[in-house]
């Protein structure tokens, strides 16, 4: 058994990554042989993420608020604490905060050989996250 006792501190999201202010808290980090990352993964009203997949798949499990989430080509979904969300591995999406709403979630997902997390790609316009369903 291993404790790691919190130092590290909270992180503003990249704006290259996230529209509107995000924050992130580590949760695990790939070591030795796990590739597995979490991070819990704060939303504010209407903040989200920008286009993006990942090798391996990612899980986000919601813990509190109300978010929103679409894979490309598909509609958007809402989404409410307890309700988790598997992205196949190479499947385009995109995840945040409803427009008045806060939204947390836990990230789950397992880097690639490289240690690769995610691809990044282009920001979810306004005009397509304000097409998402009233919440």
């Amino acid at each position: 058994m291993q404790i790691t006792k919190n130092s590290i501190e909270t992180t503003a999201g990249p704006i290259e990554w996230f529209t509107g202010a995000v924050y992130l808290d580590a949760v695990a980090a790939p070591s030795g042989p796990s590739r597995l990352q979490a991070i819990s993964v704060h939303f504010t009203p209407g903040a989200r993420t920008a286009w993006h997949n990942h090798p391996n798949g990612q899980t986000i499990y919601v813990t509190e608020g109300t978010g929103l989430c679409q894979r490309r080509g598909g509609p958007i979904e809402v989404i409410n604490p307890g309700d988790r969300v598997f992205f196949e591995p190479g499947e385009d999406h995109w995840h945040g905060a409803a427009p008045d709403r806060f939204m947390t979630h836990l990230a789950m997902l397992d880097v690639d050989d490289e240690g690769n997390a995610a691809t990044w790609g282009e920001h979810v316009t306004d005009e397509d996250y304000n097409a998402a369903p009233a919440s």
